[in-house]
């Protein structure tokens, strides 16, 4: 259920109102638009509570939603949410594209990928500091001292990091580096820690589980949007199939499905959605296409020493033809890659807008 707060409601108002929603035994969530406000009661309501609240101060109207995932449904936020992380804006009409090592390896190739990258125009560093692996014999990465790498990497190049949590008593070490969290496919219904980062205020990138169905992804999305934090950025990653040839199975019409049920941003991840490095730029160019807001990619200097993915990953010239061809694509699409940020962009949380 949604209270819709009147265009010229007041904060007292509105506090008024979640506070009555609160008193009833409700969970009230404030979503401030552009031109009026709503808030969003959730909980297993009763039909006479719309008749309560509709008689509330600067209250217009009340509406039942039919959707699962409340706060992530276009019912409750009809507008794109627009994630700032520094200069940087995710969603609302511009491409945003992630690139870095699968797994932080040394200080060399680290520093030497993100100069490469940043070189190419990517937008955010990406770099794996906690991995987790299907064989526990494979690299899980360097931990802490990865974090570190990656600490040394912004500094020296200003690109705003993104890096994945595991575990729920990590979740502030990685913060204290990370601008963005990443939240793998197989943690997609690691329910203690969605809800962990959810009561950061740090964007979250939220993976779709490999054996996920949409809905389940964007209920993934509610566990994280319950506990106050709203800037969760979904990610396409390919799905388990029967197929062989491929890692996974990329779900390209996840992406416009996602877009038109959620307002949340959509960045696709065509590295994993196929390990195979000669198919991330077609396959990057369909997600586009298909509307994603960014990519996430695998950039490595020297694959072949990569310590995990090696085979999806791109080398730096690879990653930079994948660039110029999504120039051109995305200004034909009318959705242009961001413009380059400055050095302070990795500087402060992500905001909404």
């Amino acid at each position: 259920m949604i209270v819709v707060m009147r265009a010229d409601a007041t904060p007292k108002e509105v506090e008024l109102v979640a506070s009555k929603i609160r008193e009833l035994g409700y969970q009230a969530r404030p979503i401030h638009g552009v031109e009026r406000t709503v808030v969003c009661v959730l909980g297993q309501v009763y039909p006479e509570l719309m008749d309560e609240l509709l008689v509330l101060d600067g209250v217009e109207t009340v509406l039942r939603v039919s959707k699962p995932y409340k706060l992530a449904s276009r019912e409750v936020h009809p507008m794109d949410t627009v994630i700032r992380v520094g200069d940087l804006r995710i969603g609302g009409g511009h491409i945003v594209v992630m690139a870095g090592q699968c797994s932080v390896d040394t200080v060399d190739y680290t520093l030497a990928t993100a100069r490469a990258v940043k070189r190419a125009g990517a937008h955010v560093l990406r770099g794996g500091a906690f991995k987790p692996r299907t064989s526990p014999h494979s690299f899980e990465g360097h931990g802490k001292k990865g974090l570190e790498i990656l600490a040394q990497a912004k500094a020296e190049t200003g690109l705003p990091i993104i890096t994945e949590v595991l575990d729920p008593r990590d979740v502030e070490i990685v913060a204290e580096v990370a601008d963005i969290l990443q939240i793998g496919s197989r943690n997609g219904q690691n329910f203690a820690l969605l809800k962990e980062v959810g009561r950061t205020d740090k964007p979250i990138l939220l993976k779709r589980g490999m054996w996920a169905t949409m809905e389940e992804w964007l209920l993934a999305a509610e566990h994280i949007m319950s506990q106050g934090n709203h800037k969760v950025i979904l990610c396409e990653r390919g799905i388990r199939t029967f197929e062989t040839n491929t890692r996974f199975t990329f779900d390209v019409n996840a992406i416009p499905w996602v877009k038109r049920e959620s307002h949340l941003p959509v960045i696709a991840d065509p590295s994993h959605g196929t390990g195979r490095w000669y198919l991330v730029e077609p396959v990057a160019l369909a997600a586009v296409a298909a509307g994603a807001d960014g990519l996430l990619i695998e950039v490595h200097v020297s694959p072949d020493h990569a310590l995990s993915d090696g085979a999806q990953s791109l080398t730096p010239e690879n990653f930079t033809r994948l660039m110029e061809r999504l120039r051109v694509l995305a200004e034909a699409l009318g959705r242009p890659l961001h413009p380059e940020v400055a050095q302070t962009s990795a500087r402060g949380n992500g905001q909404i807008s």
